[in-house]
């Protein structure tokens, strides 16, 4: 009796097959990391045809950056390309107003805080303010944050996640813009 087992690779393997420069090295990361990568595209497109594609052009771009580049965390580095790849995807189809994109909802939540920061010349400023008030976050306020404006979850879905209320998500999200705003107030950033 024959049997299909798949070894599932460590990151640090998967890892060296890209630097041997050897092709297995897509279909292991495939293996460990399709299902997770799909998630975040469709939980940006919410369209699987356009999800796939972006998938194979993280693929693509986890080749040609491996090496040089040597990931930390090889998970936070293909979410962190795939995301990018669906955003770029979902502002071409908002352009050509085929489609309308969730993710667009949950920033737009953001503009009444970060209204004031589109004259700020110093963007990096910007972006390490936001990422310290972040790291100030306690665990589920984190999780609440990144899930609706990383990730682009819908309320509903992280308070499932959570085992929670949707009103209890949307009072967390209304106290944490209230706190980033005050933080970059307290900063200079936006006054």
């Amino acid at each position: 009796m024959e049997t299909n087992y798949v070894r599932i690779l460590s990151d640090e393997e998967i890892i060296a097959l890209y630097w041997a420069r050897n092709e297995n090295a897509i279909k292991h990361t495939d293996d460990k990391y399709r299902a997770y990568l799909l998630k975040i595209a469709n939980n940006i497109l919410k369209d699987m045809q356009d999800s796939e594609e972006c998938l194979n052009d993280t693929y693509l771009s986890a080749w040609n950056t491996i090496p040089p580049e040597r990931p930390y965390l090889l998970k936070a580095f293909l979410a962190a390309i795939i995301r990018n790849q669906s955003l770029m995807v979902g502002r071409r189809q908002k352009a050509q107003k085929r489609a309308a994109m969730s993710q667009a909802v949950s920033l737009s939540e953001l503009e009444d805080v970060l209204a004031d920061t589109r004259e700020t010349d110093d963007a990096h400023m910007l972006a390490m303010v936001i990422e310290s008030y972040i790291a100030s976050l306690d665990k589920d306020q984190r999780y609440i944050f990144l899930g609706r404006y990383y990730f682009g979850k819908s309320i509903d879905d992280i308070a499932s996640e959570m085992g929670v209320s949707r009103s209890k998500i949307s009072k967390q999200i209304a106290y944490i813009k209230q706190t980033l705003r005050e933080k970059l107030q307290e900063e200079g950033i936006g006054l």
